[in-house]
């Protein structure tokens, strides 16, 4: 008996020792969380705290795999996210059917006073929102603050979107019949987006889609999912405050297994993908085998052309902020600078100079102009696409390192005496790489512009009106956007955005973008006594 109980004891002291190890673990690792640091204490503004729940479907849960967010300044864990199971995500598609029969009968007017009250409440958040952004994607502050500004327009838009949405009615040749397009939601838009603008293309999407009287589910990048539960709380309160079904704006956290599910479920009547294009062309063939539609935002190799009458005073910065903004990780990033011969020598001396003078630090500080990259793995990419063009005959006259602080941080880098075509000129590689190339004609460099597999954004400087128009004509550039004297980046809200070829042939945000979120019907009405048939067919 004594020794049963000394057994009992020993035990009962190994299981409290282990217990006390436990909690001691946990409480390190918690006072390790950014979130824990009087300097973070603003991400409590967002209702983030140590452990966040990652699905959101009028209740919030998740039971699946916990992820920890990392900032890519320093590589610090900032917070925990728990992901949603397949359950999970079974049962938020189905809540967010269920939203749409109420959020359907409300009238476009109406519902565009709900996405201008999402604005709002967007505006009130913009300067924390952003530094969230800024802390867990590692892109400038003030380029947070604008990615959150851009969701506001798009809010901005849809209202005025919402008493203008409507289809003609056309002249029809029978008489006694009116010809007219009715124009209905699709129902549910699935929305997966990248790491790299883990907000405004959300934006993009949700607002104009509800707008058009769709309900939304959203798949944010598993590495900004903070973003994602943040940016949803406050969504979700306009929803709960207007006694809305919170499940209008449903979210999922997860990986690739909820990706593919949204991409094969018959319910999802639209996807829209922002990512790369070997992951979209995935998700098209996916959603296509079940006859579904899909919105796709992928890939850019963009390019800037400068002319013998450019303005280099306009072309320096214009590639400087293309190439080097974001660190280079935008889809519309400048990754190929054509330099006509005779400014070829001048511009990448003025261009080496700007670039040792880009302020790299903290993406939060003021003051930073270049950040770091999102992952270690883009880190390594970097290095890997240096090596490559070395290797094929390209020189590295600027950057080209990583650098030696805490964080992903690598240098801006200039490669120049690559071919035109050479592999790594016409690969897509989410670094602050810039291949300048030499040309000779406008012919050779409209031709070079359009042989990558991307068809995204494009520039070129020149004061040639003749030109400026051949650029913009059948035989010019191939993209989607498609500008002068202004950098591939930057693109405003009030134009459609999406590329050709490779990059999806998706548009979102303005313009007649609308169109991709719903279904239009052509509906002939006989107001007459008599059935004349079309074509002047008898049959009698």
């Amino acid at each position: 008996m004594q020794r049963c109980l000394t057994l009992t004891f020993a035990r009962h002291s190994r299981l409290l020792l282990r217990n006390k190890f436990a909690s001691v673990q946990q409480s390190a690792a918690m006072s390790s969380l950014l979130i824990n640091q009087p300097k973070y204490s603003w991400l409590k503004e967002l209702g983030l705290s140590e452990d966040n729940p990652g699905v959101y479907n009028g209740s919030w849960g998740g039971s699946g795999e916990v992820i920890t967010s990392y900032c890519p300044a320093n590589n610090e864990p900032i917070a925990r996210v728990t992901q949603a199971t397949m359950a999970e995500y079974e049962e938020t598609v189905q809540k967010t059917k269920e939203a749409w029969k109420m959020w359907a009968d409300i009238p476009a007017p109406k519902r565009g006073e709900i996405v201008r009250q999402i604005g709002d409440a967007l505006r009130k958040k913009i300067n924390v929102l952003g530094s969230l952004v800024s802390l867990e994607m590692g892109k400038i502050y003030v380029e947070g603050v604008g990615e959150v500004q851009e969701y506001v327009d798009v809010c901005d838009y849809a209202v005025g979107l919402s008493r203008m949405i409507g289809g003609p009615m056309l002249p029809s040749e029978r008489p006694g019949h009116a010809l007219i397009e009715q124009w209905n939601p699709v129902g549910l838009v699935g929305i997966i987006t990248a790491f790299n603008f883990p907000v405004a293309v959300y934006g993009w999407n949700n607002a104009i889609a509800l707008t058009c009287g769709n309900v939304c589910l959203w798949k944010g990048a598993p590495t900004t999912s903070l973003t994602s539960v943040a940016v949803t709380k406050i969504v979700a309160e306009v929803l709960e405050k207007n006694n809305l079904p919170g499940a209008i704006c449903s979210m999922t956290c997860g990986g690739a297994d909820i990706g593919t599910a949204m991409a094969k479920d018959e319910r999802v009547n639209l996807v829209s993908f922002t990512g790369s294009t070997h992951v979209g062309k995935m998700v098209a063939m996916t959603v296509q085998e079940r006859f579904g539609r899909n919105l796709l935002e992928l890939g850019g190799n963009n390019a800037i052309i400068a002319f013998e009458d450019a303005d280099l005073n306009l072309v320096v910065p214009s590639a400087v902020f293309a190439a080097v903004g974001t660190a280079g990780q935008r889809c519309t990033t400048t990754r190929r600078l054509m330099l006509h011969e005779s400014v070829h020598d001048a511009v990448v001396e003025r261009l080496t100079k700007a670039y040792k003078q880009v302020r790299i630090g903290d993406p939060w500080d003021s003051t930073t102009l270049y950040g770091p990259l999102h992952t270690k793995q883009a880190v390594d990419q970097y290095l890997a696409a240096i090596e490559k063009a070395k290797q094929q005959g390209g020189t590295v006259v600027c950057g080209g390192k990583v650098m030696d602080r805490p964080g992903n941080y690598v240098e801006p880098t200039i490669i120049t005496g690559l071919a035109h075509d050479a592999p790594i000129v016409h690969t897509e590689t989410f670094v602050p790489i810039l291949y300048v190339l030499n040309f000779k004609t406008e012919e050779e460099a409209f031709a070079w512009n359009n042989e990558v597999q991307q068809g995204l954004s494009s520039s070129i400087f020149t004061k040639d009106m003749g030109r400026v128009f051949r650029w913009l004509g059948p035989k010019g550039s191939d993209c989607g956007i498609v500008n002068v004297n202004i950098p591939t980046s930057g693109a405003e809200i009030g134009g459609a955005f999406g590329g050709e070829k490779h990059t999806g042939g998706g548009r979102e945000s303005g313009s007649d973008s609308w169109k991709q979120y719903m279904r239009r019907s052509t509906c002939t009405i006989n107001y007459s006594k008599d059935l004349p048939l079309a074509q002047g067919i008898k049959f009698e």
